[in-house]
């Protein structure tokens, strides 16, 4: 009885507050003369701020119309606008700024949506060992990874020495698909230099190895190491829960000027696994099987600078300078 009472006051409590915001929107609109819409647009700068004030404004209206224009197909966004504008009975000629600044959001917001069904396909396609397109990508990430390292064989226990578990990568990526892949062999060939450092970096030997005193003695200023691929699939599956979960709209509304794409993803990704490689270092786990406590401290890390509106994550690659200033 006391769970339903508590129910059936938070649903009052719910339609009470949604119809005295209403309220609210309607005396403001008489009062200044300005939709919710034409407000978010003059009083907050373009990004994040804006972006997602527009994009909640849009979902919590009372028109379809306006619900359903935040899936819109691209091609249809002017169109959209236009509609937006003779809804709200705003003159275009009068308020010419208006429909560019909710053009710029809506392609944000539509792009946002497009990107996380174009991550979703890739990380549910498999790889498949009979496809020469993932075979030839496969081998570029060794190539890219060890350049002076011939791979003798396609099955090869080589495999290991870039962080994979077996002498067959193929399976070590049924987790994330061909996303994971997709994103180790962009960072190793767009950010070679750094890629090629954590992967050095993360051969370091084990803790284990030494006793104590053998350790201090050699004075091993970095952490222990890890599995450079298995740990950047994992970085990857953290990525992709960042995105779906709408956590990265604040790092892309930021930097991307009109619809985020599948390379602003993997230079994420990139900047991801830098500062997680740089967190891990600083954490100094006593063996790998601390992985999972450092992977959800750093996650809970990144969570917390994006619930910054202002924050946008900047790597300093050389495959992301030209997206960071655009």
């Amino acid at each position: 009885m006391k769970h339903f009472l508590r129910m059936f006051i938070q649903v009052c409590l719910y339609f009470y507050c949604k119809f005295l915001w209403r309220c609210l929107k309607f005396v403001v609109r008489k009062l200044t003369g300005r939709c919710e819409l034409q407000r978010i647009c003059y009083n907050t700068k373009p990004g994040a701020a804006r972006t997602m004030k527009i994009e909640a404004s849009l979902k919590g209206s009372k028109s379809k119309r306006l619900q359903t224009s935040v899936s819109v197909h691209p091609d249809a966004i002017e169109k959209t606008i236009d509609d937006i504008m003779e809804l709200k009975k705003i003159n275009p000629d009068i308020n010419p700024q208006l429909g560019v600044s909710l053009q710029a959001c809506l392609l944000q917001i539509v792009g946002y949506r497009n990107l996380v069904v174009e991550v979703e396909k890739l990380r549910r396609e498999p790889y498949d060992s009979e496809n020469p397109q993932h075979e030839e990508m496969l081998l570029k990430l060794w190539k890219c990874l060890k350049p002076n390292s011939p791979l003798k064989a396609r099955i090869s226990k080589q495999w290991c020495e870039i962080g994979f578990q077996g002498d067959d990568p193929k399976t070590d990526f049924r987790g994330m698909g061909l996303l994971g892949l997709y994103n180790l062999v962009y960072f190793a060939e767009w950010d070679t230099e750094v890629a090629q450092q954590v992967l050095s970096d993360s051969l370091q030997p084990k803790y284990s190895q030494f006793s104590k005193a053998e350790w201090e003695k050699k004075k091993f200023d970095k952490a222990i190491g890890y599995s450079f691929a298995i740990v950047g699939i994992n970085i990857t599956d953290l990525a992709y829960n960042l995105l779906v979960s709408g956590a990265l709209k604040t790092h892309f509304y930021n930097v991307a000027p009109e619809a985020p794409t599948l390379t602003h993803f993997q230079q994420t990704f990139c900047y991801l696994m830098h500062e997680f490689h740089k967190f891990w270092v600083e954490e100094d786990p006593l063996d790998i099987m601390e992985f999972n406590r450092v992977r959800e401290k750093f996650h809970k890390r990144i969570l917390k600078q994006l619930q910054n509106p202002e924050m946008a994550l900047c790597p300093h690659f050389a495959a992301s300078e030209s997206l960071i200033n655009m």
